[in-house]
């Protein structure tokens, strides 16, 4: 069995050739990624999305302006077409 110092010999051996093993593979990968966005005209937010453009999730209409047909889910602020008045005139029933 191998002793503590040639055990940890190995173990900074091994180290490096994991960290230069990745730096290859991370190389090669890099080269892949970028031709494939300079194949398809990617633009940064087509790979990464866009961080600050929130995707709201569609709740279903409640209410309904019969005048305009807009509508407000009951979620967050109510509009101003419902402001001081019985929100049960504008429900929408099924």
């Amino acid at each position: 069995m191998a002793g503590y110092r040639e055990l940890l010999a190995q173990k900074d051996q091994l180290e490096k050739l994991v960290a230069e093993a990745r730096e290859q593979e991370a190389a090669c990968a890099l080269e892949k990624v970028r031709a494939t966005v300079a194949e398809f005209a990617f633009t940064p937010e087509d790979v990464f999305g866009n961080p600050r453009k929130k995707t709201p999730r569609a709740a279903a209409a409640k209410y309904l302006n019969p005048e305009t047909g807009d509508t407000w889910s009951g979620r967050g602020r109510a509009p101003r077409w419902l402001k001081d008045q019985d929100l049960e005139r504008f429900r929408i029933t099924e």
